[in-house]
């Protein structure tokens, strides 16, 4: 993983790549295409090239990132090293740490399966149930 100077910049969706906040360039291409990331408060393209120092706001999901770039590459190497390349802000990580909190007390969502037509011994629980109401 080659980490650059100060003076060097990274196209946007590198960078995101090396951070590994997306698991392809392409994903990250299509995030930044697509309005889910800012930089500096702007709407960016994927080749923007961003600087250290830049302040990165990135949505995935129902969680929003506020980074702080502190180091740029472009090349993805391990977790540990992609992780010193930003700094999230302290109130990002408390809305973040909200929101989980919300979505883990939220109850859970209601699926009906669509079996199709009643079966025989549906039908006939049916009945059973209509004629003990009826009073039969």
């Amino acid at each position: 993983m080659t980490i650059h100077d100060d003076s060097d910049r990274v196209r946007l969706d590198k960078w995101l790549w090396a951070a590994r906040f997306f698991k392809t360039r392409s994903l990250a291409t299509e995030a930044v295409a697509g309005g889910k990331v800012e930089v500096n408060g702007e709407r960016a393209k994927p080749a923007k090239a961003i600087k250290r120092g830049d302040q990165v706001r990135l949505r995935l999901g129902a969680f929003e990132h506020t980074l702080n770039v502190r180091a740029l590459s472009d090349r993805r190497g391990p977790a540990p090293v992609a992780q010193t390349l930003y700094e999230e802000t302290e109130a990002s990580r408390q809305a973040r740490e909200r929101v989980a909190e919300q979505l883990r007390l939220a109850p859970a969502p209601f699926v009906y399966e669509e079996k199709g037509r009643p079966t025989k011994k549906d039908r006939r629980a049916l009945t059973k149930l209509v004629e003990r109401r009826r009073g039969r």
